[in-house]
């Protein structure tokens, strides 16, 4: 299984979205430094995971919710009420 995964930074509030093979592993990373792009906004929590079959599908989801604005929102309100509803 693959996942696109998304992260909150509790520095600034802003989200980051990825994907990923091992979430929990991928988390760790962020949080330890190892990413570049995220090393100033750590630490992160985990607010949510989608599901893929393929890597390809995975990243094409990723892609399209950081090119397309109205899709990334509505993945992290979708995100946040699976959340506030405990699912």
């Amino acid at each position: 299984m693959f996942y696109v995964y998304l992260l909150k930074s509790l520095r600034d509030g802003r989200y980051y979205i990825g994907q990923t093979q091992d979430v929990v592993h991928r988390l760790k990373c962020h949080n330890s430094g190892l990413v570049l792009s995220t090393r100033s906004r750590r630490p992160f929590v985990l607010v949510g995971v989608e599901k893929f079959w393929t890597r390809n599908d995975a990243r094409w989801f990723e892609y399209s919710l950081k090119e397309h604005g109205d899709k990334k929102k509505r993945f992290i309100k979708k995100m946040q009420e699976k959340v506030a509803s405990g699912s």
